[in-house]
């Protein structure tokens, strides 16, 4: 019998222990959540960056959006895009607390499991795979509208995240209902409100999806390797499959000649 008490973030640390210097040292040499951590400091203080610049500036805060999210039209002549749209976030409350929500919901799992490095390349990695899946939606698609949309916000990397969750724990048989209530709310939220970029959230999934399978199976020759080396090996061998995405897309790029 289960007795186990539902929480819906379990396992993580307290958040008065995100800016204690030993306890980030203990969390690092006992698997905690850091980078986990250090992304959520690094997306809220350029969030409070975008207030501030809401009321003060507003022409320089539309720069910052404009220099730092991700277009297809413009992907392959903005590569810094792929990582500077993760940290960005409408400047209002909702997109960053569901967001950092739901990083806190099962990035510290996620990160004990994988090791710091091998966590943050991840995490990297599904967010290029939401852009690009961006990207894929709009070479397919009959209409240029595709080809003229942005976007930016940590969910892209987040859903590639929940795909490594389920891929894991299924195998494992552990309990994941907090991490499927999470995933229920980001998936439906393009349902309920306008503008979120489900190319993103879908393309993020699968990229940590195919990323997971290759950590937890792959090929015999690497099974019996250390994590930070099958996330070298596999990791790379996404990454360049996104590159290639990337250019083979840009294919049908309407802006292409021009650039």
């Amino acid at each position: 019998m289960n007795n186990r008490r539902f929480s819906l973030f379990p396992n993580t640390p307290g958040l008065r222990d995100l800016f204690d210097r030993r306890v980030l040292a203990n969390q690092w040499r006992s698997g905690g959540p850091v980078i986990t951590q250090m992304i959520i400091v690094a997306c809220v203080a350029v969030w409070v960056v975008e207030i501030v610049l809401r009321f003060l500036a507003p022409g320089l805060l539309n720069m910052m959006l404009n220099a730092g999210m991700f277009s297809p039209l413009l992907a392959v002549s903005r590569p810094w895009t792929f990582i500077t749209s993760m940290f960005l976030h409408e400047p209002g409350i909702m997109h960053i607390l569901f967001n950092m929500l739901a990083l806190w919901s099962v990035g510290p799992l996620l990160e004990r499991m994988l090791g710091h490095w091998p966590f943050l390349a991840f995490y990297a990695i599904s967010g290029v795979g939401g852009s690009v899946g961006m990207m894929a939606v709009a070479a397919i698609s009959p209409s240029m509208s595709g080809w003229m949309t942005a976007a930016y916000g940590a969910s892209g990397a987040l859903f590639g995240l929940f795909a490594a969750m389920l891929v894991v724990f299924r195998r494992i048989g552990a309990d994941i209902r907090s991490m499927l209530i999470w995933m229920a709310i980001n998936f439906a939220m393009p349902l309920v409100v306008p503008g979120i970029a489900w190319q993103a959230h879908v393309g993020g999934f699968v990229t940590g999806g195919v990323l997971a399978l290759l950590l937890t199976s792959g090929i015999r020759l690497l099974r019996g390797k250390s994590i930070v080396t099958r996330t070298a090996v596999y990791g790379g061998v996404v990454f360049v499959a996104l590159v290639a995405a990337v250019l083979a897309c840009n294919l049908n790029n309407p802006m292409r000649m021009f650039m």
